[in-house]
């Protein structure tokens, strides 16, 4: 009977057992595989990092723009010459005035507190090219395989123009010959209409002349209006130095040789 007992109780025993490593492995069989999880994103710190290093890297280019191009030079000249051929109406008669508006800004300063001398003729460049692009001069130098390049010019300084002070540059050409157009730049201030400044300049024509220029814009031959008396004066005055510093080279006496 004894033995019959133990034989019961190991029986049990071993029943327990069997059933819990069968509720084990079904547990076991239960759980859930894991899930697939997303690759972390970038930290807000990284992407800060780049966005700084993008940040320095242009302002390292606008410095080096400005510092080894004349960089607002190379703005503004692009910007009058598409402004005048696509806003501007486009001026018939080569004799006509017309006006480029301005203001006297901090950078245009010297050490006397009022616009460098050197911002004159700066100014009145982006004015003559702006005039001569709505007058067709450029337009036809382009179709007849030719350009203008600036040969003299000369200025006249009456009075000061300040800080912030609005002006306007009134162009006008004046006439030509047979080399050569020559243009008037007068610079008004507009709080009094006073002129603060007269430019003079010559515009050497390379590759055709002056003549056919105007017989191209024209569709005729025109005629150059008679030059005024100052103007002719400096011409003379540019003629007598040019003979002056070709003799002083010894290039005047190859020529007559020639």
């Amino acid at each position: 009977m004894v033995r019959s007992a133990r034989a019961k109780l190991n029986g049990s025993q071993a029943g327990r057992q069997s059933s819990e490593t069968s509720a084990a492995a079904a547990t076991v069989r239960a759980e859930p595989a894991p899930a697939l999880t997303a690759l972390p994103r970038p930290a807000p710190a990284t992407a800060a990092a780049t966005m700084l290093e993008l940040l320095v890297a242009l302002l390292a280019l606008a410095l080096a723009y400005f510092a080894l191009l004349d960089g607002w030079y190379l703005v503004r000249v692009p910007c009058a010459v598409l402004r005048a051929r696509l806003l501007q109406p486009r001026v018939r008669d080569l004799l006509a005035e017309q006006s480029y508006a301005g203001r006297v800004l901090p950078s245009d300063l010297d050490l006397l507190l009022h616009m460098n001398n050197a911002r004159y003729l700066r100014e009145a460049d982006v004015a003559r090219i702006a005039h001569l692009t709505r007058c067709g001069v450029l337009e036809a130098l382009r179709a007849l395989g030719a350009r203008a390049v600036l040969a003299a010019s000369c200025a006249r300084y009456r009075r000061s123009l300040r800080l912030f002070e609005p002006f306007e540059v009134r162009t006008r050409l004046l006439g030509w010959d047979d080399r050569a157009f020559y243009v008037e730049a007068r610079f008004i201030s507009l709080r009094d209409g006073f002129v603060c400044a007269l430019l003079r300049s010559r515009q050497h024509v390379l590759g055709t002349s002056p003549e056919r220029v105007v017989q191209h814009l024209c569709k005729r031959r025109v005629e150059p209006p008679e030059l005024p008396a100052d103007l002719q004066h400096w011409i003379a005055y540019n003629e007598a130095s040019s003979q002056l510093l070709r003799a002083e080279s010894g290039l005047h006496d190859i020529l007559k040789e020639q």
